[in-house]
């Protein structure tokens, strides 16, 4: 008896349409099909040359595959589920976007979202001062990119940069407005501002690199929340600035070789501990015309120290052995980078 046969009233009567070649066999049932990777080339030996077009035929699970090249297209990834990009490689990919279009690449579209997208393995041009943005979606996963120019969030949940190395926009690296995002063991470099937390966003900066802002490495600002945890931000304008009513926990950073090293303005709070602060012209200060010296904010387990980087015109972060910010508080070390290790009596590393 065909095995697809079920016992119950109308079921004798579709085994004889059946005995009698009438309705659909087993075999003719379509089959379901589990998550399938999409393959892009250039040359065309995958399944598409347009990324657009692997993303747009992607289905929930799908990965879409982007093979070795310098792709002049942009991308928004919209109305999707659960899909995964990933590149060959950042030094193999590049997304070079259009001439006629602001950003190279968009997760999210007003009023449609996207969730839980998952992107690696590319280098995103910029193009009309924007790379990537990403807009009403939520469960966004950014990690081993390289982003040249602007990543803009703007009402997105659960977004995590990770991995990263982002720097040459004319404006900010990072922004966030009304967001909740997790920035976590990313470079960040040669932007006007490194990272702008904005509107009423809650953003947690954890082991990060920023250097080489024209003006602040991080600017938390308007109702903001923001935790800087164990984070190095040097040779910026400013390390930190907390402005309008925003609410910041700063513990674990250093914060050396900037201009100022915290700078508060309007009600901007921010509640400081172990933090290793080395600045030219001040590490705590209030906005003003000029800026003026605000010691009472530092906190009492906060060092003021050099932190003795090991190479810093080659932007090599690490602490060197002799440095005296190691175990302090409940850290290990302070900044994001773990320290070279002590030498032992042989003169070998351990």
């Amino acid at each position: 008896m065909n095995s697809c046969m079920r016992y119950s009233g109308t079921g004798i009567a579709l085994l004889w349409l059946l005995l009698a070649g009438v309705g659909p066999t087993c075999a003719e049932r379509p089959t379901v099909t589990g998550p399938k990777t999409i393959t892009v080339a250039l040359d065309g030996t995958g399944d598409f040359t347009s990324i657009q077009e692997a993303v747009d035929s992607a289905k929930e699970g799908d990965t879409v595959f982007v093979k070795p090249g310098a792709y002049p297209q942009d991308l928004t990834i919209h109305s999707k589920n659960k899909i995964k990009l990933v590149g060959a490689g950042v030094d193999k990919v590049t997304m070079l976007g259009r001439e006629d279009v602001v950003g190279v690449l968009h997760v999210g579209k007003w009023p449609y979202g996207a969730t839980n997208i998952e992107i690696s393995g590319l280098t995103i041009n910029e193009h009309g001062g924007h790379a990537l943005g990403i807009f009403n979606g939520k469960g966004i996963t950014l990690h081993g990119l390289h982003v040249k120019g602007m990543l803009f969030g703007q009402q997105v949940q659960d977004v995590r940069v990770e991995d990263c190395v982002i720097g040459g926009s004319e404006t900010t690296g990072v922004q966030f407005a009304d967001s909740q995002a997790l920035l976590i063991g990313n470079f960040i470099h040669d932007n006007d501002h490194g990272v702008n937390v904005a509107g009423r966003s809650e953003v947690r900066l954890e082991r990060n690199v920023i250097t080489r802002s024209l003006f602040e490495a991080i600017v938390v600002n308007d109702r903001a929340k923001a935790v800087l945890l164990s984070n190095t931000l040097a040779k910026n304008g400013a390390g930190a600035a907390f402005m309008g009513s925003s609410q910041s926990e700063v513990s674990g950073n250093v914060v050396g070789l900037n201009k100022v090293g915290f700078l508060f303005a309007g009600s901007g709070q921010a509640r400081t501990s172990f933090n290793a602060l080395y600045n030219s012209e001040g590490n705590y200060m209030r906005v003003g015309s000029p800026n003026a010296q605000a010691p009472e904010l530092q906190s009492a387990s906060d060092l003021i120290t050099d932190p003795l980087f090991v190479d810093v015109e080659r932007d090599d972060f690490r602490l060197r052995p002799d440095t005296t910010l190691l175990h302090k508080g409940q850290f290990p070390y302070l900044g994001a980078l773990p320290p070279l290790p002590f030498p032992s009596a042989n003169g070998q590393q351990k």
